[in-house]
């Protein structure tokens, strides 16, 4: 557990207990990482009292773990009643920020996000930044990447990392910072150095993201799996198993995902992610009724415009076209409403105007939106948005960017075989479209059936090999000249006797 600068940090606040009769004390510490703070509790060797809620969201969040929606709840209320009463304690306005952020993850309500950002604001002004506040700091960043402001969240962990390089809870910061902003070299080396400095459920959970991103499968299960053995509470547990059956959907395999997402439901029946995970991997296997209740009922907990879309390519599928289209039109409030609270939604808006409204639009928005995160997800969108727009030359140099990287995506497999058959490229075309499909046939309702459809009309190469590399005569074997037999060699010739010599006795001479 990284040492808190004690000269500097005023004495933590005790924890009450909202409901019970008997007021619990227990004194935390704070360390704040990728929206999450570390809590030491003081307590006693003696002292066997369990944790309540609002100690077990703060040590859970402080591990870079998801906590229990009650348990956070718990915390809100637990610091919003502290600070009201020392307004100058800036550990306790970290805590509530860390609080406020860990509450818009599991609601997925972008509303938390301006709270977080005022109490972090109100930690720095207790202490600034150039006193040492790097709870604050490392909050901010994780903030930052909350709302996919990358840029500004890479600054505030190298930020971090520069007044303390050994402090690990830098590094999840930058790992999402680096990687929304496309730098997946720099995403890997700061995962490393928090493997070396904090192997736990953070750094795997990293690691293991690091991974897919480079397209190494099996080393993200891997890592994934042992987040999986690092977890202690449901929470976390839930989390892990949600992030597996993600694996295991990517690598098109919806029936061990769908055993995955159930096991996360199980182990945490409040987690939306895995009911929607859940829906994706029942519509994948023709069980469609089942799928749009649980798509409906994620949506309910956290109306994110992912969900929305994949609830409308559902429906689309379904051939129910007007509630499809609602979805949609539901999609692009949500995304208003994201960046009202200044979350940056430009891809999934991109993708959506590019289908669904002005390609010419989408170009623009996701252009600008290239200029501040050249990842490949905002090159797939450009590229994809480039071709509905007819600009196919320009659309495959965006598709490439988003393929060459390693990420294996059916989607942007699909996309670029789309882009390459527009420009009569169909080997390659053919070539991308299988993979497509064989990375993850199921990856949509609506795009994977034109996939197959698209690899029927291009049908199969020529027999023999492409056309360019066949011979224009039927090949007829060489005549090869025939080697010149060689003179065999003489036989060396007796060496001359020598008359000065003597001559050898006879055997008889002997006797």
């Amino acid at each position: 557990m990284d040492r808190i600068d004690e000269e500097s940090q005023t004495p933590a606040p005790p924890v009450t207990f909202t409901g019970r009769k008997t007021l619990v004390a227990a004194a935390v510490a704070v360390v704040l990482i990728a929206g999450a703070l570390l809590i030491r509790p003081a307590r006693t060797g003696d002292d066997a009292r369990p944790p309540g809620p609002s100690e077990r969201a703060a040590t859970a969040v402080g591990m870079g773990a998801p906590a229990a929606a009650t348990d956070v709840t718990a915390l809100v209320a637990d610091r919003e009643k502290w600070v009201a009463a020392h307004p100058d304690d800036d550990s306790s306005w970290a805590v509530l920020g860390s609080a406020y952020l860990e509450q818009a993850r599991r609601t997925a309500d972008p509303a938390w996000y301006p709270k977080a950002e005022r109490a972090l604001k109100r930690s720095l002004e207790a202490r600034p930044a150039e006193k040492g506040n790097l709870d604050a700091m490392t909050g901010m960043g994780a903030l930052a990447n909350a709302r996919r402001d990358f840029g500004t969240g890479r600054k505030w962990g190298e930020l971090v990392r520069a007044q303390s390089p050994k402090r690990w809870t830098a590094y999840p910061v930058l790992v999402d910072a680096y990687t929304g902003l496309g730098d997946y070299k720099g995403a890997q080396a700061a995962m490393e150095q928090l493997l070396e400095l904090r192997p736990g459920l953070a750094a795997y959970v990293r690691a293991s993201q690091v991974y897919r991103d480079r397209g190494w499968r099996e080393d993200a299960v891997m890592a994934m799996e042992e987040a999986a053995a690092s977890a202690k509470a449901p929470a976390e547990k839930a989390y892990t198993l949600f992030r597996l059956g993600e694996l295991a959907w990517e690598r098109g395999d919806p029936r061990e995902a769908l055993r995955q997402y159930e096991g996360a439901l199980r182990t945490d029946p409040a987690q939306a992610e895995g009911r929607a995970g859940r829906a994706r991997a029942l519509a994948a296997l023709g069980r469609g009724g089942e799928a749009l209740r649980d798509y409906r009922m994620a949506l309910g907990r956290t109306p994110v415009p992912e969900l929305a879309r994949e609830l409308g390519e559902l429906l689309e599928s379904l051939g129910r076209g007007e509630e499809a289209r609602a979805q949609y039109d539901a999609l692009a409030a949500m995304a208003v409403r994201d960046g009202a609270n200044g979350v940056d939604g430009d891809v999934v808006l991109g993708l959506y105007e590019a289908d669904h409204g002005d390609p010419a639009a989408a170009v623009r928005r996701l252009s600008q939106e290239w200029e501040r995160h050249k990842s490949v997800q905002v090159a797939d969108a450009l590229g994809w948005a480039l071709y509905k727009a007819g600009d196919h030359e320009e659309a495959l140099e965006y598709a490439k960017k988003a393929t060459e990287p390693g990420l294996r995506s059916a989607e942007f497999a699909y996309h670029r075989a789309m882009i390459e058959r527009a420009l009569g490229d169909e080997a390659a075309a053919r070539r991308h479209l299988e993979e497509a499909l064989r990375t993850n046939p199921y990856f949509s309702p609506v795009r994977g059936p034109l996939a197959k459809e698209a690899l029927e009309a291009i049908g199969q190469p020529p027999a023999g090999g492409p056309e360019h590399l066949q011979p224009v005569t039927p090949w007829v074997e060489p005549e090869l000249p025939k080697p010149n037999p060689k003179p065999a060699p003489k036989p060396a010739a007796k060496p001359k006797a020598d008359p000065k010599a003597d001559p050898k006795p006879s055997p008889s001479a002997s006797r």
